[in-house]
């Protein structure tokens, strides 16, 4: 198996992540990283020891494959120009800003027979899973995702920052049409939505109950899921998972063993077999583009009713 040129585009906090995961993964080679900050962009190239650019143009030709992990405003732009060249590229959530960008993206990789894939890092955590083949046909899905000011992701509010996440997990959980979204949420330090609350229903009766908050005093990332006679409990945050069955009139719990992996590595080491075996990615750009497309909508009944 040949090894894949990557580079990688916007080393802020997570896309340093992406440079370094990619320097421990056989199969690729980092050949080099960019940023418009310059004192990060040297930074983090001298620690990998690869050089370093501002413009993301010079990658083209020495990259087989890239992760953008710019601001999100960003990621149209530079995903396009990539996808344009003939490099398969993996953008970090959210897809975008706007489904047409979306859609733009989604054919011109269609057309060039390219790996479009988008960072729903929760597809690949082990917590989940674990217990994805344990769940069918669920009544009713709560999730948590809470966290401090981030400092971070200011571009976009609570709902593309990190409801998202959950968003793309509940609609590949349901396997229904999406039939009501009731929304609400509130600016606190922000310009835009800090804390967000969606209800989602779905035509086969199942009901999803999102919350997220980037001011809150502490770190939640729990799944709740409730179907007959069973409730599944996810906790990434903690890495525990367990399972409640009910048996006539007895109610028995079991936890379920959870692999300590890191969600973020398997997901690029996926990204690189996709490039590799021309396999469809787990999260493709026409699967993120529907959770983009359900987070929208929420985002803009708050924007509407409660954001001037």
């Amino acid at each position: 198996m040949r090894k894949i040129r990557i580079g990688v585009v916007g080393v802020g906090h997570l896309g340093s992540i992406h440079a370094k995961l990619y320097e421990e993964i056989d199969n690729c080679s980092l050949v080099a990283v960019c940023d418009t900050d310059k004192d990060r962009l040297n930074e983090i190239a001298k620690s990998l020891g690869v050089p370093g650019y501002t413009d993301y143009r010079q990658l083209f030709g020495q990259v087989d494959a890239v992760s953008v992990a710019t601001p999100t405003n960003l990621h149209y732009k530079i995903a396009y120009d990539f996808l344009k060249h003939n490099i398969h590229t993996l953008v970090e959530k959210p897809f975008t800003n706007h489904l047409k960008e979306a859609d733009s993206l989604i054919k011109i990789a269609k057309k060039n027979k390219l790996t479009l894939q988008v960072g729903h890092i929760e597809r690949f955590n082990s917590v989940f899973t674990a217990t994805q083949k344990l769940i069918n046909e669920p009544k009713f899905i709560e999730c948590h995702r809470l966290s401090p000011f981030p400092n971070r992701s200011l571009d976009v509010g609570a709902v593309l920052d990190l409801m998202i996440h959950d968003i793309d997990i509940v609609l590949g959980l349901v396997n229904s049409r999406l039939k009501k979204i009731e929304a609400v949420g509130v600016s606190v330090l922000t310009k835009f939505e800090d804390i967000a609350n969606a209800r989602l229903s779905f035509k086969n009766g199942c009901v999803a109950n999102l919350t997220a908050s980037r001011v809150s005093d502490e770190w939640m990332r729990k799944i709740r899921i409730f179907q007959k006679d069973t409730y599944i409990s996810l906790d990434y945050k903690e890495a525990r998972a367990s399972i409640y069955k009910k048996t006539g009139l007895v109610i028995s719990k079991e936890d379920l063993p959870i692999e300590k992996e890191q969600p973020l590595k398997k997901e690029l080491e996926s990204f690189l077999d996709c490039v590799n075996t021309h396999k469809e990615p787990l999260v493709s750009g026409p699967v993120a583009r529907e959770a983009l497309k359900v987070a929208l909508e929420i985002q803009n009944q708050i924007w509407r009713r409660y954001i001037s």
